[in-house]
C-alpha cells in the first residue's frame, strides 16, 4: 500500500506562473476589485480562452442539437442545412472533438508549464491556437457551404499545433511519466482523421471507428489524469483539515486501471462489439472501482469542488461497466456511451475547469452555489439521458429535452459565473 503523493498537478497555489503566491482561504473578501475585460489577461494563459469558449460552445451546440430534435418531434423539417453531415454525426463529432478537445487543450496549456517550469503559451501564439480551434467549429457548422477537404484541413490542424507546443515544453524538463500524454493526443488526432476520411468520402465506413477511438482516448486520458489529480487534490484538502488518513495508491491496481482501459481502446478498433471487448471493459470497471475506493471520496462531501471529480470518476466506472454490458448486448451502446460522455467527461471537465479557473486566478478554492447547481445538472442530464430511453421509451423526446436543457443550463451558468474570472486580471490581495 502506497500513500498517494499530492504533486504539483496544476501548481495552482502559485497562480499564473512559478513563484507567485495566491490568496489563502479566507482572503477573498479582502481582495481589491479588478477592472473589466482585459485581452492581455485573457490571452495570458491557455485555460482562460479555452475553458470559457469550451463552456460557451457546450451550451450553444447543445441548443442547436435540441432545436433539431424538437423540430422533428413537432413534425417539422429544415429546408436548408448549414452542415453537410447528418445532425447526429455533427453532434457526436463536436461534443468530442470540439468541446472535450478544447478543454483538454486548456488543461495541457495550464498543467504542462507547472510540470516543467516553462513559460506558458500566451499572447499571439495562444490567440492563433484559439482561432484555429474556433475555425474548426465554424467549418463544421457551415460545412454544407465549404469543400469537405477544406473542412478537414482546418479542423485537423488544431491537434498538431497543440502537440508541438506541449512537446516543446516537455522537452525543456524531461520526465518520462509525462510523455504518456503524447500518444493519447496522437490517438485523438488519428480518431478525428478517421471521421474526416468518411466525411470527405475518401474512405467510407470509418466514422464510427473514429468516434469510438476518440472517446476511448479521452477516457484513457481521464484515467491517467484521474490517478494524479483526484488523490492529489483530496490529500491536500484532508491534510489542511487535519485528517491523518489520506488516499492510497496500490501499484498493481494503478497498472490494471490504466492498462485495461488502454487495452480496451485497442481491442475496440478490431472488434467494435463482442465478448472479448466486453470482458475487458468489465475488468476495467472493476479495477477502476477498486482504485476509486482508495481515494476516500466520502471525506469530500462537504467540498463541492472536490466531490465533483470523485463523482466524475464514479460515472467513469459506471460507464465502463455499462460498456461491458453493451458488448454482451445487455443494453444499447448509445446508453453506455452517454454514461461516459455526459456523466464522466462532462463532470470531470467541469470539475477541472472550475477548480483551475479559481486557483490560477488567485481565488480561494470555493465554488459558488450556482456552480454547485451546474455540477448537479450535468449528472441529472446524464441520468435522464441514460434512464429514459430503456425505461420510459414513450417519453423519449421529453427525456432528451430535459437532459439537453440540464446540460445547456449547467454550462450557461459556468460561462456566466466564470466570464469575469477568466477575462479579468488575476486577483491580488488588497
Amino acid at each position: 500500500m502506497v500513500q498517494a503523493v499530492a504533486g504539483p498537478v496544476f501548481n495552482e497555489a502559485h497562480g499564473e506562473g512559478p513563484g507567485r503566491t495566491g490568496p489563502v482561504q479566507g482572503e477573498a473578501e479582502r481582495q481589491v476589485p479588478q477592472p473589466g475585460f482585459s485581452l492581455e489577461a485573457f490571452l495570458s494563459y491557455g485555460f482562460r480562452p479555452f475553458f470559457l469558449l469550451s463552456c460557451l460552445f457546450a451550451a450553444i451546440s447543445m441548443f442547436a442539437w435540441m432545436a433539431w430534435i424538437g423540430l422533428h418531434a413537432a413534425g417539422g423539417a429544415v429546408r436548408t442545412m448549414t452542415i453537410a453531415m447528418a445532425p447526429h454525426q455533427w453532434h457526436a463529432h463536436e461534443m468530442l472533438f470540439g468541446y472535450a478537445l478544447g478543454v483538454i487543450a486548456g488543461f495541457f496549456l495550464t498543467a504542462v508549464p507547472s510540470w516543467t517550469g516553462s513559460k506558458p503559451v500566451s499572447g499571439r501564439v495562444l490567440a492563433a491556437l484559439v482561432l484555429v480551434w474556433l475555425a474548426g467549429r465554424l467549418a463544421f457548422w457551415f460545412s454544407a457551404h465549404i469543400p469537405p477537404m477544406a473542412v478537414a484541413v482546418v479542423d485537423l490542424a488544431f491537434v498538431p499545433m497543440l502537440l508541438v507546443l506541449v512537446l516543446r515544453a516537455l522537452l525543456n524538463n524531461w520526465s518520462k511519466r509525462n510523455f504518456v500524454f503524447l500518444p493519447i493526443l496522437a490517438a485523438i488526432f488519428i480518431a478525428n482523421l478517421l471521421t474526416h476520411l468518411e466525411f470527405t468520402e475518401l474512405w467510407p465506413g470509418l466514422m464510427n471507428m473514429g468516434n469510438r477511438l476518440g472517446l476511448d482516448a479521452v477516457i484513457v486520458l481521464i484515467v491517467v489524469l484521474g490517478g494524479r489529480v483526484v488523490p492529489a487534490f483530496t490529500t491536500n484538502a484532508l491534510r489542511k483539515a487535519g485528517e491523518e488518513a489520506f488516499p492510497v495508491s496500490r501499484r498493481p491496481v494503478e497498472i490494471a486501471s490504466v492498462g485495461l482501459v488502454a487495452l480496451l481502446a485497442l481491442v475496440e478498433i478490431v472488434q467494435p462489439l463482442g465478448p472479448v471487448a466486453g470482458g475487458i471493459a468489465l475488468l476495467a470497471a472493476l479495477a477502476n472501482g477498486v482504485r476509486f475506493c482508495g481515494w476516500r471520496g466520502h471525506k469530500t462531501l462537504g467540498s463541492p469542488i472536490l466531490w465533483i471529480i470523485h463523482l466524475a470518476y464514479i460515472w467513469l466506472v459506471a460507464g465502463l461497466a455499462f460498456k461491458g454490458a453493451a458488448h454482451f448486448q445487455m443494453l444499447s451502446e448509445a446508453t453506455a456511451l452517454h454514461v461516459l460522455t455526459v456523466g464522466a467527461i462532462g463532470s470531470m471537465t467541469l470539475g477541472i475547469m472550475t477548480r483551475a479557473g479559481l486557483g490560477h486566478t488567485g481565488r480561494a478554492l470555493r465554488v459558488s452555489a450556482p456552480v454547485v447547481g451546474a455540477y448537479l445538472l450535468v449528472s441529472l442530464s446524464a441520468a435522464v439521458r441514460v434512464a429514459v430511453p430503456p425505461l420510459m421509451p414513450q417519453f423519449y423526446n421529453e427525456g432528451m429535452l430535459v437532459a439537453g436543457v440540464a446540460w445547456m443550463v449547467a454550462f450557461a451558468i459556468v460561462s456566466i459565473v466564470y466570464w469575469p474570472i477568466l477575462t479579468q486580471p488575476r486577483q491580488r490581495a488588497g
